[in-house]
């Protein structure tokens, strides 16, 4: 996780300064509304590579039977195009997800944040707590879940795993009361967090939504917030939470301060003020995707691990 931070640093950069070719990401409904396939084509300047990221979302399968996301990530050199390199869509997105909100939060979070509230106990709930441990020091953990049970098993296997204390909450607001590191990581189409709920000070990282029609915090988060993104065209098109307080009259276009990669390469300032509100939305962007297959890739080239296809 440390090492992925420090990748989609470099990466967000990229993007944010145009080494990188980003289209929208396309996405195909299943009939019976059971699922959906996402293609994220991409290609990246430095290392120099391209791709695509074939990922399904089934949201009726239980892990860990069955993943409710699973894909693949193909990766092209740039020289002949020839395809290098198949990896496993779902751990790649699941580590480069919460580097690149450990990013966020390293560079929006105030210095002395660490009371952090996990909203969802998924995949991506324990790897946004590594995220956070990797980029602040902790003293409190809140995990909440729709299904207390799953709250309570993250709570003891990810508190043994770290030798901390995680503690489960019963609601969403007892869960973010004083909380200064707000992650919310759950399939909520319709507002679970809102604003009069969020102390000042705090950061959150609004990571569940990835589609224009849902939202997992309310227009009033959205106002009060410093409102940071991965892409800004990509969150113009698909960021569920600004379109619909953009479609309300609440905030113009250029709520918007920035891409975060702008703020990493210090052309844009993060946050003002401690009393102030940010607000990280990921949506997830291809080059996460490419940077962290192509040095997944290297890595395994260079200790002579995987499998190897001739063709």
């Amino acid at each position: 996780m440390a090492e992925c931070v420090e990748l989609m640093r470099s990466t967000m950069i990229a993007l944010s300064e145009g080494r990188v070719v980003l289209p929208l990401r396309s996405i195909m409904g299943l009939p019976a509304n059971r699922g959906m396939l996402g293609i994220m084509p991409g290609y990246l300047a430095d290392p120099e590579c391209f791709g695509v990221k074939l990922v399904r979302l089934m949201p009726h399968n239980k892990p860990p039977l069955h993943s409710s996301h699973l894909g693949i990530v193909l990766l092209f050199e740039p020289e002949h195009g020839c395809p290098v390199a198949l990896l496993d869509a779902a751990e790649i997105t699941a580590i480069r997800t919460a580097a690149a909100s450990g990013l966020a939060t390293r560079l929006l979070a105030n210095p002395d944040a660490g009371d952090l509230a996990l909203l969802g106990a998924g995949e991506q709930a324990r790897s946004h707590l590594d995220a956070m441990l990797c980029v602040r020091p902790l003293r409190r953990i809140r995990v909440w879940a729709r299904d207390p049970a799953k709250a309570k098993a993250f709570a003891e296997s990810e508190g043994s795993k770290h030798h901390i204390v995680v503690e489960t909450a019963a609601t969403v607001r007892d869960a973010v009361t004083g909380a200064d590191l707000i992650c919310t990581l759950t399939k909520a189409r319709e507002p679970i967090l809102f604003g009069e709920w969020i102390s000042p000070g705090a950061h959150l990282n609004v990571v569940g939504s990835s589609v224009a029609g849902a939202a997992e915090i309310d227009t009033s988060t959205v106002v009060k917030s410093r409102f940071f993104v991965d892409s800004r065209n990509s969150t113009v098109h698909e960021g569920g939470e600004y379109l619909h307080a953009l479609q309300s009259g609440a905030i113009t276009p250029g709520h918007i301060l920035g891409e975060i990669g702008e703020v990493a390469n210090g052309s844009l300032q993060g946050r003002g003020s401690p009393p102030e509100v940010t607000l990280y939305k990921s949506l997830g962007v291809s080059p996460q995707d490419l940077a962290s297959s192509h040095y997944v890739f290297e890595k395994a080239r260079a200790a002579g691990v995987g499998q190897i296809v001739e063709f």
